[in-house]
């Protein structure tokens, strides 16, 4: 086998591979022979059809067939001989597969780049602090009462918090506009559903009332056509509910999962929720911006292969989320191009700042990580267990910590300052930057 190998970009290779016709020859042959043995034709016996018949009739897909498997096994096979990491699988091309003549096939592929990283230390980073006050928790907990809360019709004047089914129809200088309409909408006032100023100019109403109100689009709203535009809208309400909170006792505490013998034992579980919640958060929030550090001071170039892996992994978790209602190919490429390339450039980044600083997995923090999730089920230990007895689920676990080690190293390096922001602000922040 004869190789050579044309460097074509930063990360494209171009591998012409010669194998002797000899080789070829002899394999065609024997799948012919076997192809002998065992195929059926009108008019000979099983097993007795004449070698040439059998060359005339199957010759061509057989040679087909056995230069695809040689191709595939020395590409392989050189691979290993230039000790070549690919990054992907290749085109193969032959250039010539004629009887009695030298196979030569060109492997077209990609390679992982090499990375060169940046000046950490030109890498700024603001890094949140934040407290959970007692009113961040009676916020919380009122959210939970109002997720199991009954509803009441009543005749007054609507209220913030309130539920209220109406009607309403949009206009822009006079003409309706689409997606402006609804019938029976159910809106929660105060929940900022809908757009600036909607909601509050409906505060007050009562069932039965018809009126308009007029607000403005605001100047980000997704919709080109609406952007800063003033519309009037049609408003009929047909029902307004206020919410019956349920008791803050045992039954509406084991709703959550929660065994509380009362309030305080309730408050202070709530607590421990919000509080992991705040963690994981701020450490998104972090990983996050220690991305975009990363990738505004190092170069990276990306495999179209492992590029188009990472979209096809958006889009199945995209079915999974439409409940397997969406046909996988009907969701374009192109959707998904700019958080794949975004993930794959941070795969590459984090393997690189792993190697340049010979980083090693902290089993300490992976027992620590593995405890912190387990405290959130009943029975602990059996949980520890499981990971402890499932090496994929662990290397899961491990992978993350690495990710978490790169992340602390990256910020010893950067320049970095805190910003103390409230609760909800980290919550947000950190939601933000998951993905």
């Amino acid at each position: 086998m004869q190789v050579s190998v044309e460097t074509t970009s930063n990360i494209e290779r171009r591998m012409t591979i010669g194998v002797p016709a000899q080789e070829i020859d002899q394999a065609v042959q024997k799948r012919l022979q076997e192809t002998a043995r065992t195929v059926r034709l009108n008019g000979f016996r099983p097993g007795k059809v004449p070698m040439s018949v059998v060359k005339r009739r199957f010759g061509d897909s057989v040679r087909q067939e056995i230069v695809g498997e040689v191709m595939r096994d020395n590409y392989i096979k050189a691979l290993q001989e230039q000790d070549i990491e690919p990054a992907g699988w290749p085109q193969l091309e032959p250039k010539t597969m004629e009887e009695g003549k030298d196979l030569e096939f060109v492997a077209t592929f990609e390679v992982l780049p090499e990375i060169k990283l940046g000046d950490l230390s030109e890498v700024s980073i603001e890094k949140m602090t934040s407290e959970i006050t007692d009113k961040d928790i009676d916020k919380m907990i009122d959210n939970l009462r109002r997720q199991q809360a009954t509803m009441k019709s009543v005749k007054r004047k609507s209220k913030n918090k309130d539920v209220l089914t109406i009607d309403f129809k949009g206009f822009i200088d006079g003409e309706e506009f689409e997606g402006g309409a609804a019938e029976g909408h159910k809106l929660t006032l105060g929940s900022g559903q809908m757009i600036p100023g909607f909601e509050k100019a409906i505060v007050g109403g009562k069932a039965g009332e018809e009126f308009e109100i007029e607000v403005t689009f605001p100047e980000d709203y997704h919709n080109e056509d609406l952007k800063g535009k003033p519309a009037k809208f049609e408003i009929k309400i047909h029902e307004v509910e206020e919410p019956q909170l349920p008791e803050l006792d045992a039954e509406f505490f084991s709703k959550f999962g929660i065994e509380a013998e009362d309030e305080a034992g309730f408050r202070a579980e709530v607590q421990k929720n919000m509080e992991r919640e705040l963690k994981q958060a701020i450490s998104n929030k972090v990983k996050n911006d220690v991305v975009d550090g990363l990738l505004e001071t190092t170069e990276v170039d990306i495999p179209t292969a492992l590029a188009d892996q990472e979209i096809d992994r958006l889009r199945q978790d995209a079915v999974q989320r439409f409940g397997g209602q969406v046909d996988f190919q009907q969701l374009p490429k192109e959707i998904f191009q700019e958080q794949a390339e975004r993930r794959v450039k941070t795969g590459l980044l984090f393997q690189e700042v792993v190697k340049a600083n010979d980083l090693k997995v902290d089993a300490a923090q992976v027992d620590e990580k593995i405890q912190e999730i387990a405290s959130t089920y009943e029975q602990p230990d059996e949980v520890i267990a499981h990971f402890n007895n499932n090496p994929e689920q662990k290397n899961q676990i491990e992978s993350s910590v690495l990710e978490d080690q790169v992340v602390d190293h990256v910020l010893s390096q950067a320049k970095v300052k805190e910003k103390k922001v409230k609760y909800e602000e980290a919550i947000q922040a950190g939601q933000q930057s998951q993905g």
